[in-house]
């Protein structure tokens, strides 16, 4: 059985991120992980990046953070597959699939509205995915949903409660979305419970995950942290 997280913060790309890159590579590798995908907000969400930078300059600062995990991770022998998250008003999609020179080539995406810029990342070929659709907070104003501009949602998120996480698979169920899991972990080993998708054949490019989650044919999981270290007051 091959492990992989497949929604991940790390600082400083992501502003909220409280663990760096090394070491969160190194918790992941520790636990016997085959792979990560790091997820870091994007351009429209909490980058910490002064927005008024030109776009050329935030996608490179977006992906450093990954550039470095796939460099540290193969030092230590893991694979690093890039993602996004962006966002609208507290509400997070995660996007799979392209990569660093599609976002250079696609600045228009920042002008589009949330529904046209989703089915347009479909149209190419991207698995879109809603993170933890049923999530509340004070930040959120209300809970959207877009059931007609996605492919999947995240039914299982070790950072929301079990009654966020129960919904969001009534949710998928009943628009027959594709299902997802991840730990939406922002702390490295400073998390309670992890969650992920779980394969029988090795994951070996983000495509490979694509084609897996599209057959169903990955499993998801969530467990309790065996390294769990409450963080500092």
């Amino acid at each position: 059985m091959y492990r992989y997280e497949t929604h991940l913060h790390t600082f400083p790309v992501s502003r909220c991120g409280k663990a760096g890159v090394r070491e969160t590579v190194e918790f992941y590798k520790r636990l016997g992980y085959d792979g990560i995908f790091i997820t870091n907000h994007f351009l429209d969400g909490n980058l910490n990046m002064d927005r008024s930078r030109p776009y050329e300059e935030k996608i490179e600062f977006y992906y450093s953070d990954f550039e470095e995990a796939a460099a540290v991770g193969r030092q230590l022998g893991m694979k690093v597959f890039d993602g996004v998250e962006i966002s609208y008003k507290g509400t997070d999609f995660l996007i799979y699939g392209l990569d660093k020179k599609w976002y250079l080539d696609h600045p228009e995406i920042m002008d589009m509205i949330k529904s046209e810029e989703l089915n347009f990342l479909r149209s190419t070929g991207a698995l879109v995915v809603q993170a933890h659709p049923f999530r509340e907070a004070r930040y959120i104003d209300h809970i959207r949903l877009f059931p007609r501009n996605i492919e999947g949602a995240e039914v299982i998120n070790a950072e929301r409660t079990d009654f966020e996480n129960d919904m969001a698979a009534l949710y998928a169920k009943s628009y027959g979305l594709l299902v997802t899991a991840g730990s939406d972990n922002h702390f490295a080993n400073r998390i309670k419970r992890l969650a992920g998708m779980d394969s029988q054949t090795p994951i070996n490019c983000v495509q490979d995950f694509i084609d897996a989650v599209r057959a169903g044919s990955m499993t998801l999981f969530c467990v309790d942290n065996p390294e769990y270290v409450p963080p500092a007051e």
